[in-house]
Formats: structure tokens, sequence, C-alpha cells
């Protein structure tokens, strides 16, 4: 097995190497081939994502991506890469699991949830469609939908609903203001949901799920919805999991996957070495789960990671001291 690695910008570059110390301890095997991406690169060669770059992630057929930073401003030629790369490389799923960080949640008021839900987002289309123009004085950005697209992020969810022990579904859209695109989404995926009779389907508003999110959690098991509205959503989610900085996630498409932790590059703490390397480590088991098949290496993982974090071995993100680097050597210890 190979994968391409792209640090990127900021804390990716301090996070990303944690993430490949820990694949090297589970997996020696592992190959890795290093390759660049980001604001960095466009800075320096004029492309924020080289072909060179494209055809790694072709030839290894995994990426680990770490975070890329973007121009405050409009900049000619520059387009984010991530976005690039689900786009060329037909990335049409993002897998964002969230699980209780007890110590995180405890936190939060209240009593704390078992949660244990995976937000699963159309990736390709919505309002990351790229279709923005000006209009005289109009700024318009068309929201894309179609049928085959929804159709197949529907199987996604229902194949994974069917693994998992309470095996529900949750639609999520806003078809009672956009009837004609959430609608045809909706529709489509409850369509697919029929090939599945052991799996329960719901569905809910967009709005009704946030608040949800928010506050409980622990009603979900996998929740299906579009590319906006599973990017906000899996940020409220994260909260209950200890944040942006655990958040995982994983781009899944035919040929190709690509994990990617949740937050960006952070710019205000790079080069600090407190940045919070789980989000990285946790999108990594997530590759060896759901892309090489090897669902003990990501529980050793997993186990690992939120073993370490619940020892109190966390970083100022979760209110705590450790360093990125003591983080990492507590994770490595206990695997």
């Amino acid at each position: 097995m190979k994968l391409c690695v792209i640090p990127g910008d900021g804390i990716g570059r301090e996070v990303i190497p944690c993430a490949v110390a820990v694949l090297k301890r589970v997996l020696p095997d592992l190959d890795f081939v290093e390759a660049e991406a980001g604001w960095d690169c466009f800075q320096r060669t004029g492309t924020a994502l080289p072909e060179a770059t494209l055809d790694a992630i072709r030839a290894c057929g995994t990426a680990l991506f770490g975070a890329v930073s973007s121009p405050a401003y409009k900049v000619e030629g520059y387009r984010s890469p991530i976005v690039h790369l689900r786009q060329a490389l037909d990335l049409y799923a993002n897998l964002r699991p969230t699980r209780t960080l007890w110590s995180a949640a405890a936190r939060l008021g209240g009593r704390p949830q078992a949660v244990d839900l995976i937000l699963v987002r159309e990736n390709t289309q919505g309002l990351y469609s790229g279709r923005e123009r000006m209009q005289g004085e109009e700024a318009i950005a068309e929201r894309v939908i179609t049928r085959a697209a929804s159709e197949r992020i529907g199987r996604v969810a229902f194949e994974l609903a069917r693994t998992r022990e309470r095996k529900t579904v949750t639609i999520v859209h806003k078809a009672n203001i956009l009837p004609i695109t959430d609608g045809l989404f909706r529709d489509s995926v409850r369509a697919v949901g029929q090939a599945y009779p052991e799996v329960a389907v719901n569905e809910m508003l967009v709005d009704t799920a946030a608040m949800m999110l928010a506050s409980r959690p622990a009603q979900f098991d996998v929740i299906v919805t579009t590319n906006l509205f599973g990017d906000i959503l899996s940020d409220v989610a994260s909260v209950w999991g200890g944040g942006i900085g655990v958040a995982p996630s994983l781009n899944l498409g035919s040929q190709v996957a690509i994990a990617e932790p949740v937050h960006g590059s952070a710019p205000d703490i790079a080069g600090k070495g407190i940045a919070n390397p789980s989000g990285a480590i946790l999108s990594a088991a997530l590759l060896a789960r759901h892309y090489w098949n090897l669902p003990e290496v990501a529980d050793r993982i997993e186990r690992a990671v939120y073993a370490a974090l619940e020892s109190g071995t966390q970083t100022p993100d979760l209110g705590g001291q450790a360093t990125t680097q003591a983080l990492l050597a507590e994770v490595l210890r206990r695997l």
C-alpha cells in the first residue's frame, strides 16, 4: 500500500507528521510519497494544486491531506485545492464521524450524552459546485443537485447504516423552502432506501437538525445531507467529540480516498507546537477502516487517541497544556 502525504499550510505541517508516525507504528510496510498543495505552494509555483500532486494521488490511490490557507481576498488563479481535488477525483462522499469525548462533553453543561454518529455529506455538488458569477450588481451562486449524485450518496449512507447497531438513516434537507433541489435530494435518497428494508429512515429539516445536534445528538445514527448543510452540521456535532481539533473526515470516491482533518491551517497557532494532532490521526484511522478495509487497525488507532485524550493529555484547544509532540507520544505509548 502507498499513501500520498500532503501537509499543506500552517498546522497541517505539524499534525500530518504525527498521523504518519502513527501509521508507521501500526502499518510498518506502508510506503509514503510526499507531495505539495496549498497557498504557500501557489505563491511559489503559481498553482495551488500541481499536476504532479494529482498524479501522485492517483498512483497511490490514497492521500492524507493536512490543511490549506486561503487568501482573505480574491486572488486571480487561486482555487481551493481540496475542493478542486474532490471534483477532479470525484470524491463524492465525505464521512465525518463524531464520538463522545467525555472530558470535553462534561464541560458543555448538563449530563454528557453517548454520541456515536456519522454524517455522510454529498461532496461534489450543492453550493460548492463553483458556479458563481456577477450579473450587474447581483452576485449569483447556483446550487446544483442531481438525481445521480443524490442516489449514490444515499447508497453510501444506507450501506454504512446496515453495518451499525441502530441501523437508522436521517435525511436532512430544506425541501419546504427549496422544493426543487432539496425535494430531488430527499426523494432520491428515500428511493434508494427502499432497497434496505432493515434500515429505518427518518427525515429532518436542517434547522431542526442543527438544534438537535446541539442539544440531543445521541438520537442520531447516520445522517445524510447535501454539501453545505453537511459542512456546517458536522462542525456543530464535533463539539461533543472535543471540537474541530479532534474531528476527522474522509473524502471517498470509487478509485481514490483522501483523509483530511476538519480543522483549517490555524495560522494564529502555527509553529507554536500546540496544535491538536487528534483530527489528523483519526482521519488516518478512517482511511484504514473505510478504504483499506483494516477495521482492527482503525480500532487500535481510535482507542489509543481517545484513551490519551481522556487521560488528561490534552492540547490548549481542549483546555490542557500538552504540546503536539506530547500528545503524539502518549498516543504512540498506548499503541
